[in-house]
């Protein structure tokens, strides 16, 4: 495991503070704010810790209320609002400094069979031989030495594009996004912590995509972008250390804001996840 994964990993590792309260290290990633998704995984995590190993995250529904730092560690808090037999639904709330950050809704369920249907996976090339984001860069200096210093900070998930997409070089186009994703290294046989990475991931550039058609890069000093809320579902088992498919799109943006909406997919073609976000997209 690379140096870059086991930090990552570790973030992972909360600790126990109290029954129901935990706390997780940040991570630097040379972002304006806290990474969403790393709120978004440990919050994972914690609630995974106060449910019985049978039951398994199959969805989580957040807002982003204030602005989280870097420096600073991230304390949650988890009640448990419901403990069925097939369902338990907990309630997350993190802090820091003692003002809450981000609230989410969690819900897990046992396996069982059910009615089954799936979008078909696009026709799209594998993973292999396709570039990096950080290889493609040909547009400002500036905005590229911006990508650099974060591909730098987050070499954990390596990330390969399928459309030709350069940062540093904002261009109007059509608001579809997509790339190929997988942890840079094996995970421990951990379900909790594949669904924590996977939630991580699942804020990788989506809200981007909902700028893509006003040619507008999130790294110009006149953009403020942020993220409003995230919802996450989890359709079945996934290893994050194998090779998936983010197919993301954005339907609309105005008075300020985008939505974008993602499917995951594995290598077999299987939807493992869907994702919705709206976000702040503002022009200074």
């Amino acid at each position: 495991m690379s140096t870059a994964l086991a930090e990552l990993v570790n973030i992972f590792s909360l600790e126990t503070i109290e029954q129901g309260i935990f706390r997780g290290a940040s991570q630097e990633l040379h972002l304006p704010q806290l990474f969403g998704g790393q709120v978004l995984g440990q919050a994972v995590t914690a609630a995974s810790l106060t449910v019985s190993s049978e039951k398994t995250l199959h969805s989580i529904h957040g807002y982003f209320i204030r602005k989280g730092r870097a420096s600073r560690p991230v304390l949650y808090q988890i009640d448990s609002l419901h403990d069925g037999r097939s369902f338990s639904t907990r309630q997350i709330t993190a802090s820091q400094d003692g003002k809450p950050i981000f609230t989410a809704s969690a819900s897990f369920h046992i396996a069982e069979p059910g009615l089954s249907y799936q979008a078909t996976m696009p026709e799209v090339p594998g993973p292999e031989g396709l570039a990096l984001e950080i290889d493609l860069l040909k547009g400002s200096e500036f905005l590229a030495q911006q990508v650099r210093l974060r591909f730098s900070a987050a070499q954990a998930i390596e990330v390969r594009t399928v459309d030709l997409i350069d940062p540093s070089k904002p261009v109007a186009q059509q608001p579809v996004k997509r790339f190929w994703f997988k942890a840079a290294g094996a995970l421990p046989e951990d379900r909790a912590l594949h669904r924590s990475i996977l939630a991580y991931a699942s804020d990788i550039g989506l809200l981007i995509t909902s700028l893509l058609p006003h040619g507008v890069s999130d790294l110009q000093d006149d953009t403020q972008v942020a993220s409003l809320d995230h919802a996450l579902w989890i359709h079945q088992d996934i290893r994050a250390d194998e090779w998936l498919l983010y197919v993301m799109d954005s339907p609309w943006s105005g008075s300020g804001r985008g939505l974008s909406r993602g499917s995951i997919y594995n290598a077999r073609g299987e939807m493992v996840a869907s994702v919705a976000q709206e976000g702040l997209i503002r022009k200074l």
